[in-house]
């Protein structure tokens, strides 16, 4: 892809998963990667195998070297990196600053903002291995940019050239963003990994390829706005209810790796009720005797 915002001298802190990751692909794209923080082993053997010949450096040093500087670091260390950088002057003119935070737009980079850099929020939505397979699969992804309206060009144009496709959030709805797509994948990981051990424990060969193969249609089934009111407004929704969430609950007297899916699915139940409640498709006398019912017969209570 054509170089749109200019061949740049990349810096990247730290060398993780995430920023050897970009790193890598924006070399690829045409830039120079002067350097990266790695301060531990794993970092450094990361950078060697993630970005060759691409030397370690302190921070200082590649704030004062690089153009764009990528910060891919914990939520919890950002703030005060920016804020002590800036405390020192170390922030440049024109600099380009990318965080890549899923909690925080660009008001989190203001110190730097203050001294002139360009503030940017990009947080790629992909789980990262650490592997060269991660750059790959950014072409695949969806990014993030949060900016100022005059600097959002350049975060999307950064986004394009790493292969991604940019998608404009305020700065203000990041805590959404950030939740929202949280919510999503603990969920989903929650209820792949105790369903495994279900199958798991009445005997089930290769439980993972089972659960992996069913989820992901209903995973494109939620996406297009199915909501699994049909579990519960279905003619025999009671019996079937009542027989899964009474075999679950065997199931958890007897293997202690189940022990929590009853709950899980008696918390899911009662939130397809509520939904199904305020669509329309039950009336408050049938979500109520489903409620009671399944709180009954899981352990999961439901607040009206």
């Amino acid at each position: 892809m054509e170089n749109t915002t200019g061949r740049m001298g990349v810096g990247i802190i730290s060398a993780g998963k995430v920023g050897t990751a970009l790193g890598s692909a924006l070399r690829a794209a045409g830039h120079t990667v002067i350097g990266a923080y790695a301060g531990s082993e794993d970092s450094r053997d990361r950078l060697d195998a993630m970005l060759p010949r691409v030397p370690a450096l302190e921070i200082p040093v590649i704030v004062e070297r690089a153009e764009l500087i990528i910060l891919a670091i914990p939520d919890a260390e950002l703030a005060a990196l920016v804020e002590g950088l800036a405390t020192l002057g170390a922030w440049q003119p024109g600099q380009i600053i990318v965080h890549t935070s899923a909690r925080y737009g660009t008001e989190v980079l203001d110190p730097a903002a203050k001294l002139g850099a360009l503030a940017l929020a990009i947080h790629p939505a992909m789980e990262f291995s650490g592997t060269s397979l991660d750059v790959a699969r950014l072409a695949e992804c969806r990014f993030a940019v949060s900016a100022a309206n005059a600097i959002q060009p350049i975060g999307l144009a950064l986004v394009a050239e790493m292969g991604g496709e940019g998608i404009v959030v305020n700065s203000a709805d990041r805590p959404i963003y950030d939740a929202a797509l949280a919510h999503a994948t603990t969920a989903v990981q929650v209820a792949c990994s105790q369903a495994a051990h279900a199958l798991e424990a009445i005997g089930v060969n290769e439980p993972d390829s089972l659960v992996r193969s069913l989820t992901t249609s209903a995973v494109d089934r939620g996406l297009a706005g199915k909501t699994g009111a049909e579990l519960v407004t279905s003619a025999d929704s009671s019996q079937t209810i009542a027989s899964q969430l009474t075999a679950l609950a065997t199931l958890a007297a007897e293997s202690a790796e189940a022990s929590d899916v009853v709950d899980s699915y008696a918390h899911a139940l009662h939130t397809i009720v509520t939904r199904a409640e305020k669509g329309g498709k039950l009336s408050e006398k049938q979500a109520n005797e489903l409620h009671t019912m399944i709180s009954d017969l899981g352990s999961a209570p439901h607040a009206r």
